[in-house]
């Protein structure tokens, strides 16, 4: 905790100082932008209010010193990577001086009229896009109620697998389908199989779903062959953001045995523009996980007194969902389920040490994800999978349509934001996505 967490703080960019803005001034995501209409490399900013603070351009007017100097020409850079290997104390000058210089009370109040000029971006005149670019993408599966959900489907009587409760499962997806929030997504193809014919088909996917996840952008990362430990994981994480891992349920279910998912998720993946650092999400920071007394506790090197004190995050998630009829008639998009990233059972810390225990090397901007954030309430459920069990109890949307996957025009949205007391509420904003038919119908 630091002067940039005080809730007292006012921005001189006044939508910053709106109630619900997710980008108050305690809060600074950094993303990567351009403006439009203009051909111009795409460049680091950070999100304040309704605006966007252009970083290199503050600091050709001599804004910075010191570590955030440094850190201020890592953002020279079209993406996040080169901040995000920075040290993180000076990741914490950058953003410290950045504080002050948009506060109502700062310094350099002489300065604000030439940044309103040069360095102040309103989002409306935005193009925005991927934070970073991502060597590698890791999806965990770390939310216990989904995967007991999940389990109960196939197993009822053994929902969970005997390694759940002491390894943090995950996969390794797809970088190169990445795609900025926004983007829309196409239906994919693929091979199904029908139970009640016993014969495999291939053709557009017909139980299209949704997940909504948490995602990590590392920070440093580490050099192969030396595992991160679980006390220094935290110094890995650069922060996060929000994750909507499209998943093809039919094509999953038949291709997953016996190596896991492929092309059921690798068709795109949606991750919202900016990165909420791990220095803002301190006040959010609550106990991880409380572990059933039955439960195993965490291997050693999975566990430690700090990870179990503030392992967790007091971060709300939502899915919401408009089809395109109800776009059509202007009917605001209708909530799905409201969860809670406290219940994980598994840490974003856990997750970085499990990830390196073998020696594997993370590096800067390397995306981890949470997996489906679930709960323990039937309304808290991340997926569609979950929600209408699947597919056997539909949902029914205002215009009486019902749902028992995704439609073609079907908007998903997904928002998130960390809220407790003594605490300036902070968002991620939304990561969305519209789906569009398969290219090439049956």
């Amino acid at each position: 905790m630091n002067e940039t967490h005080r809730t007292d703080l006012r921005s001189w960019v006044e939508s910053a100082n709106q109630p619900g803005t997710p980008f108050p001034i305690q809060n600074l995501p950094f993303g990567v932008f351009g403006r439009r209409g203009v051909e111009d490399l795409p460049r680091v900013g950070v999100a304040i209010g309704d605006q966007i603070l252009d970083v290199s351009e503050a600091n050709g007017l001599g804004v910075f010193t010191g570590a955030a100097l440094d850190a201020a020409y890592a953002c020279e850079h079209p993406g996040l990577n080169p901040l995000m290997a920075s040290d993180p104390e000076e990741v914490s000058a950058l953003r410290a001086q950045i504080s002050a210089l948009l506060r109502d009370d700062g310094p350099m109040a002489d300065r604000r009229p030439r940044l309103r000029e040069v360095a102040l971006i309103p989002m409306r005149d935005a193009e925005l896009f991927l934070p970073a670019d991502v060597g590698d993408y890791t999806d965990f599966y770390a939310s216990i109620h989904h995967a007991t959900n999940v389990g109960r489907m196939f197993r009822p009587d053994n929902p969970l697998l005997p390694n759940y409760k002491h390894v943090p499962i995950g996969y390794h997806g797809r970088a190169s389908s990445l795609v900025i929030a926004g983007s829309p997504v196409i239906r994919p193809h693929g091979q199904t199989y029908d139970q009640k014919t016993a014969t495999v088909s291939f053709g557009p996917c017909r139980m299209l779903d949704y997940e909504c996840e948490v995602g990590a952008f590392v920070g440093p990362g580490n050099e192969l062959g030396e595992p991160i430990p679980i006390g220094q994981a935290e110094r890995h994480l650069f922060g996060i953001c929000l994750v909507n891992d499209w998943s093809a349920r039919d094509i999953q279910s038949w291709e997953y045995q016996p190596l896991g998912p492929f092309l059921a998720k690798s068709f795109a993946t949606s991750v919202s523009p900016w990165v909420v650092t791990a220095e803002a999400l301190e006040p959010f920071r609550i106990p991880a996980y409380k572990r059933p007394d039955e439960d195993p506790q965490p291997q050693p090197y999975l566990d430690s007194p700090v990870e179990r004190e503030r392992g967790g995050i007091a971060l709300t998630l939502e899915v919401l969902l408009a089809s395109a009829a109800m776009r059509e008639q202007e009917i605001a998009p209708v909530r799905l389920s409201r969860a809670s990233f406290r219940d994980m059972y598994w840490t974003l810390g856990q997750m970085i040490a499990h990830h390196t225990s073998n020696g594997c090397n993370l590096r800067p901007g390397d995306l981890l994800a949470s997996g489906t954030v679930s709960g323990s309430e039937p309304d808290s459920r991340g997926c569609l999978l979950e929600l209408t069990w699947r597919g056997r109890e539909p949902l029914t949307l205002p215009t009486g349509e019902t749902r028992n996957f995704l439609e073609d025009g079907d908007e998903v949205v997904l928002r998130g934001w960390c809220d407790t007391d003594g605490a300036a509420p902070i968002g991620l904003g939304d990561c969305s996505g519209v789906v569009l038919p398969a290219l090439h119908p049956e």
